[in-house]
């Protein structure tokens, strides 16, 4: 099992630790719904170092970039990001990542910790085009700080303006006194923020700097079982539940970052896919009987005929109501839709709404 550098704060904190694709990770600290209040209310801060981090650099890095990725890197100027996937060659995903623009001769992948050998191993094997590629998994961590008062609770911690650092853009620079941080908009909560990308011996006193620096805002370590519950508040697909390496990545609903304006692997059958129409869709819906959605449940009509999957599910802290996501054929996926979750022998009534749950 392994560990991320500050794995001896988060126990000495008290944290719940779990495995987690393939790490020592803390799911929770307080407990899920005041961790989960603290992020939609106030600030709170995540250890997400288990992430994969990739570098590809050199003249024809965006080369490279482009062929593996879902998205148009082309559009990209310095200090931008993007969401994107990357495909496979038969219909399903990879993964699904964040690809950020340095300059024109260096981009940075941000992968999924349980993926982080099989990426490693497929972008290599694409590389034909005389890219450089580097796995820089373990020098780095990633903390995410999140929440409407992670700006104004982190701001004296560097000189740059961090209201400035708009959605899907980063800057390098100092912070609580470390130089070359990666600052870094592309949140996964819904409630603002930023992470931060910082040399693994350089952490733990930006964590100690962190935490001092937010204590007046009341900020708080918050677990993995509180960044579910809030990416799910957000209709955000998790790697391994709404996408898979046999999920449609249309089907799952990103069709938004498959661009077809350039070629890229396994492009011709999406193409094909997406003009032929795609025979099911991710919907979101909302429990109107009592009980709790779960992965793996099944998504049932009112004849009783199963027609889809949860994907997942939860009991919403934000909403107080219980949420969940899943697969449902195209013709029956409208809003309003009355559906049925069969949560152990009964079937409970709910109807598809739209995503995200939580608005602000």
């Amino acid at each position: 099992m392994k560990q991320v550098t500050l794995n001896h704060i988060h126990e000495e904190l008290g944290a719940k630790m779990v495995p987690f694709a393939g790490f020592s990770m803390p799911v929770q600290y307080e407990g899920v719904n005041a961790e989960h209040e603290t992020v939609r209310n106030g600030v709170g801060v995540f250890d997400v170092s288990h992430m994969g981090l990739f570098k590809i650099s050199g003249p024809n890095a965006i080369k490279l970039v482009q062929k593996v990725s879902s998205n148009d890197a082309s559009v990209l100027v310095d200090g931008k990001a993007q969401y994107c996937y990357l495909p496979n060659t038969t219909g399903g995903v990879i993964d699904d990542i964040i690809t950020y623009k340095v300059n024109d001769e260096e981009y940075l992948m941000v992968v999924n910790a349980s993926n982080i050998d099989k990426d490693r191993e497929w972008v290599s094997s694409q590389n034909n085009v005389d890219a450089v590629f580097e796995d820089l998994s373990d020098s780095y961590s990633i903390l995410a700080i999140q929440g409407p008062k992670a700006i104004e609770s982190m701001q004296s911690l560097t000189d740059v303006n961090l209201s400035e650092i708009k959605f899907y853009s980063f800057v390098t620079a100092t912070f609580a006194g470390i130089e070359n941080v990666i600052i870094s908009a592309t949140g996964y909560t819904g409630s603002g923020g930023f992470e931060l990308y910082v040399k693994n011996e350089d952490v733990k006193a930006v964590w100690e700097k962190v935490f001092e620096a937010g204590a007046n805002w009341g900020i708080k370590p918050i677990g993995l079982a509180a960044r579910d519950t809030l990416r799910l508040e957000m209709g955000y697909c998790l790697y391994g539940n709404e996408i898979t390496e046999e999920t449609s990545p249309l089907e799952a609903g990103l069709g938004w970052v498959t661009k077809f304006t350039k070629e890229f692997v396994n492009s011709d059958n999406l193409k094909a896919e997406k003009e032929a129409g795609i025979k099911n869709k991710l919907v979101g819906f909302e429990m109107i009987g009592k009980g709790i959605p779960r992965t793996g449940y099944e998504i049932v009509n009112k004849e009783g005929d199963v027609i889809g999957k949860v994907t997942s599910g939860t009991m919403s802290p934000t909403l107080g109501k219980a949420i969940g996501m899943g697969f449902v054929p195209t013709n029956l996926a409208q809003e309003g839709t009355e559906i049925l979750i069969r949560i152990r022998k009964n079937d409970v009534e709910a109807k598809i709404v739209k995503t995200p749950f939580y608005k602000k």
